[in-house]
């Protein structure tokens, strides 16, 4: 244990009992896509740290704009007009998926901003209820954890902000008992039309969803199930609202999910890869047509940090870096690169039960049993500890992989190289040969 591992001992660690929780790697310095520990020793990181750096670690252009706006200015009050912060929401707005644009609010990150956006859908509408996935996680402030559907919400419970909860579909584990995509959404869908009976449509303000599911699971709906949500909502004055806090900013192979899978919702919540994760950023979209409410009434929220302008210089440079490198399309080029060597991977490892995702942002999830599904860690399991196992192997055989439950999440840099790719899946693929011998 180094001297720094024995003075870190003052953090309290996230999501973790603190007697187990400082023995791990110590990263000091990155490189493009690669972690560097305190020893010198490089470690991919393959889910770009927990889904946000998406550019990689140093990327020269975002610390020159960082230096650059902090001698220049690096605070003002967000009620001010602000050069910085305008540009940035200019060239959100032109970026977002409505013809019309968007108005943008700013926050410190994605919690924050889902609960701005549960608090501008009830301002809006004039109703109180929200609707959110079980399998979802918004955050751990008081209305993205109310809205949360896995147990990363129980601490917090009873909330102030509770959500009215339904099963998404989940095509490996469908809820809805069956193997075929289009009867999943019809179920799903007639599911969802139960609850919304019961509930009162006029008393839901917003359906809160993330178009492609991270953290709790990285599952990819069906086609046709977001845009069955979209007629549905609209068909019962619901706000559609996308947590795009992992989606966004070309990790699927767009600018965001929802052009993507050509679903436009009527407020999009962004964070992490808006500036690579460089200084903490989150924010909201709302659409043009619907944000035209708050021209006349007051948009009753608003945080100290907001706009913060070394953020928003961040944002700004992280944009010239996408659009520049063609980033933004690059995870689609990834795409067929990762199904084959996902593939190749399952046909190699009995333990990998299913692969999914699109663009650089996918899962394996991890089975004892292929034939009968057994997990290879419950989900809401109390002893992970061949999870956390299987996390410190691929930590020694090159890889940072981000692992819940048997579910590891593949989301590199997008500046990652094919070589690099091919040289991370061979990595893995030592790490599952190891893991087939535990179990």
């Amino acid at each position: 244990m180094s001297a720094l591992h024995d003075r870190h001992r003052a953090v309290l660690m996230p999501w973790h009992a603190q007697s187990k929780a400082h023995g791990g790697p110590a990263f000091n310095a990155g490189e493009g896509c690669f972690l560097i520990e305190e020893s010198g020793n490089r470690i991919f990181d393959f889910s770009s740290g927990w889904i946000a750096a998406n550019l990689g670690h140093g990327h020269p252009r975002l610390i020159k704009a960082i230096a650059d706006q902090a001698a220049r200015l690096y605070y003002a009050p967000p009620i001010f007009v602000n050069d910085t912060r305008a540009e940035l929401a200019a060239r959100l707005s032109d970026l977002s998926p409505w013809p019309d644009g968007a108005r943008v609010h700013f926050t410190s990150g994605g919690g924050e901003a889902n609960d701005d956006a549960i608090k501008a859908a009830r301002m809006i509408t004039g109703r109180h209820k929200i609707l959110a996935a079980y399998r979802s996680y918004h955050g751990t402030t008081g209305g993205a954890s109310g809205a949360t559907g896995d147990m990363r919400r129980w601490p917090n419970e009873p909330s102030s902000y509770p959500a009215v909860r339904f099963f998404a579909p989940y095509p490996y584990r469908s809820p809805f008992h069956t193997d075929d995509p289009d009867e999943e959404v019809r179920r799903a869908m007639d599911h969802l039309d139960r609850i919304v009976t019961q509930e009162g449509a006029h008393n839901i303000a917003a359906l809160l969803i993330e178009p492609m599911v991270g953290s709790s699971g990285l599952i990819r709906y069906p086609d046709g199930y977001l845009d069955a949500l979209r007629r549905f909502t609209e068909e019962r004055g619901i706000l559609l609202i996308f947590d795009e806090v992992m989606t966004g900013f070309g990790r699927v192979g767009a600018a965001f999910a929802a052009e993507r899978f050509q679903v436009a919702p009527d407020m999009i919540v962004f964070a992490k890869g808006v500036n690579g994760a460089a200084i903490p950023l989150g924010g909201l979209m709302i659409r043009e047509g619907v944000a035209r409410h708050f021209d006349d009434t007051v948009f009753d929220a608003g945080h100290t940090h907001a706009g913060h302008p070394i953020a928003m210089a961040s944002g700004v440079a992280a944009l010239d870096a996408y659009e520049q490198g063609g980033l933004f399309t690059r995870a689609r080029a990834l795409e067929d690169r990762f199904r084959d060597r996902l593939t190749d991977l399952r046909q190699r490892h009995a333990v990998v039960g299913d692969i999914r995702g699109a663009g650089a942002f996918w899962g394996i999830e991890l089975v004892r049993d292929r034939a009968t599904k057994e997990p290879l860690v419950p989900w809401y399991a109390k002893d992970a500890s061949l999870n956390y196992r299987l996390t410190e192997r691929m930590l020694q055989d090159g890889n940072w992989v981000y692992a819940r439950y048997g579910i590891l999440m593949l989301a590199p840099p997008l500046i990652v190289t094919d070589e690099e790719l091919d040289a991370a899946m061979a990595q893995l693929s030592r790490s599952l040969t190891w893991l087939e011998s535990q179990i």
